[in-house]
């Protein structure tokens, strides 16, 4: 299904904004900007086109025009009336550019100058006119080809004065005069949209903020595409057009992302599958740059996190990631949600972990991913339903992998001695000595009461003894601790999984609210 629209190109360094329609499909979006065409009768270029006026008693030239140089804008034809002399001519269009008036070139003229020239030009004027395919925004030239209703503005006044030369001029001829109209072999033009531009939509990328900043547009965006062609700013006449063209885009890229996830699989083993993919926004941290985020696309696939800074388009690229960590020692963590009611919800979805960041930027959909050695990762996604289904993928790709794993074990130590720590999916928790391999302790997951860590290397584990009843403190020290607490936490979350999916499926934040709403 094809979806089309009017909508504006805003271009930053002119600050002016201008007429396109979009035309999105499955697979591409196209921008469409309007021109003058020949049609008929004729092969050369309508860039061009030199049309003779006869000035008529009633109605004069028929047109009106806007614009001059001190707007920094060509003088255009604003109107075409009905019946009158420059509609009969079948070559004159709202948006036209007035060149040369009989052979005088007015391309730097005021609006008076010319309103001057066209006013006392004579019966006969002959005028040399190019379509404004940038026409700004501000001129509010109708968008209609020439027709019953395009002697109306767009609804909205310009602050342009518009020039009407439908009335009589300094006319010296009192009879009324042939009209012009289209002589048979003339060529034949029409105004039509014409493509401009086409983004490929797979593995393209979104983005509603000014570059790096976490300053939001007003309903408008950009898409850029895999080869980081750009669309430019498209910005849209309401908040709701804007909701409606950036969910419509996002579902696509959505789209073709899954087929792309489905083609990699065909090649990957039952154990390395892609669970999801996609771009993001990554905060930098300690910067002093004005480029707050960086785009990043994430990977979650087989045993591993993978955090790349261009997609992965074949099997070598992944080898290629920025970031590589193993599923069952990170920490997946919502932190902020824009409600519909407006007002913020600070979302700490696991208590005991402390919040590293200020929450202060103005992106609404933030997770971070913790990481080993206390490191975080902090990312920001354009959508609310965008964050929830990064919740469901990294929940789903920490259980397969610690389904998969089954036990891992971590070298560490006690009072001088190196012991081996280990937390099987089936057993829970074993403590060995790493050269005797004698069994020290071994608790079950449901037996675990409580931790405490001092965030460096030393953690308590509180096990409640199931015959006393008493709570028994095991204290271990880890080269990497955060790693050790984040595959405990994902071992205990994938049991509670495998028991009762609906508790954790209660406990999705990022589901919660947005489909609430």
């Amino acid at each position: 299904q094809t979806k089309t629209g009017i909508a504006l190109l805003y271009d930053e360094v002119s600050e002016n904004a201008y007429d396109i329609r979009l035309k999105l499909t499955k697979e591409v979006l196209t921008i469409q900007k309007q021109d003058v065409v020949c049609v008929s009768g004729s092969d050369h270029s309508a860039n061009h086109r030199t049309v003779t006026l006869r000035r008529q008693p009633v109605g004069g030239l028929g047109l009106s025009i806007k614009g001059g140089a001190e707007h920094k804008v060509p003088v255009v034809i604003s109107k075409i009336f009905k019946n009158q002399a420059a509609e009969q001519t079948g070559m004159l269009f709202i948006g036209d550019a007035i060149i040369q008036v009989n052979g005088i070139n007015v391309e730097s003229a005021t609006h008076e100058e010319v309103v001057h020239l066209l006013r006392n030009a004579g019966d006969e004027v002959t005028i040399t006119v190019q379509y404004l395919r940038e026409a700004p925004s501000f001129l509010k030239l109708p968008l209609g080809s020439p027709g019953p209703s395009s002697d109306h503005s767009s609804g909205t006044s310009s602050p342009l004065f518009d020039s009407g030369l439908h009335l009589n001029g300094n006319s010296t001829n009192t009879a009324p005069s042939s009209p012009s109209s289209p002589i048979a072999n003339e060529p034949k033009y029409e105004k039509r949209w014409l493509d401009t531009l086409s983004v490929p939509l797979s593995m393209a990328r979104i983005s509603r903020y000014k570059t790096g900043t976490d300053k939001l547009r007003s309903n408008a965006f950009e898409v850029l595409a895999l080869d980081g062609v750009s669309t430019g700013i498209l910005q849209f006449y309401t908040a709701q057009e804007s909701a409606d063209w950036l969910r419509a885009m996002s579902t696509n890229i959505s789209d073709l992302t899954l087929q792309n996830m489905k083609m990699a699989n065909k090649c990957c083993s039952p154990s390395d599958q892609v669970i999801h993919m996609g771009w993001v926004n990554e905060r930098l941290e300690g910067t002093d740059s004005s480029q707050l985020y960086k785009f990043k696309f994430l990977a979650l696939k087989g045993s591993s996190f993978y955090i790349f800074s261009t997609p992965p388009v074949s099997t070598l690229d992944w080898v290629r990631a920025e970031k590589i960590y193993n599923l069952c020692e990170v920490l997946f963590k919502i932190h902020k949600l824009w409600l519909a009611d407006d007002c913020w919800l600070q979302a700490n979805l696991y208590l005991g972990i402390h919040q590293d960041f200020d929450l202060e930027d103005q992106r609404p959909y933030c997770f971070s991913v913790m990481v080993g050695h206390g490191k975080s990762h902090y990312f920001n996604v354009e959508l609310g339903s965008e964050l929830a289904v990064w919740e469901k993928s990294f929940q789903r790709a920490i259980f397969l992998e610690v389904q998969r794993t089954g036990s891992k074990t971590y070298m560490c130590s006690w009072q001088g001695d190196t012991l081996c720590f280990t937390v099987d999916f089936a057993l829970g928790f074993t403590c060995f000595d790493s050269k005797t391999k004698n069994v020290l302790w071994r608790f079950k997951f449901s037996q675990l009461k409580g931790s405490s860590d001092d965030g460096k290397t030393r953690v308590k584990l509180l096990f409640q003894n199931i015959d006393t009843k008493q709570i028994e403190t095991k204290e271990l020290e880890f080269q990497d601790l955060t790693a050790v607490l984040h595959c405990i936490h994902s071992f205990i979350a994938a049991k509670v999984a495998s028991v009762d999916p609906v508790f954790i499926d209660s406990q999705s934040v990022a589901r919660k609210y947005m489909y609430s709403n």
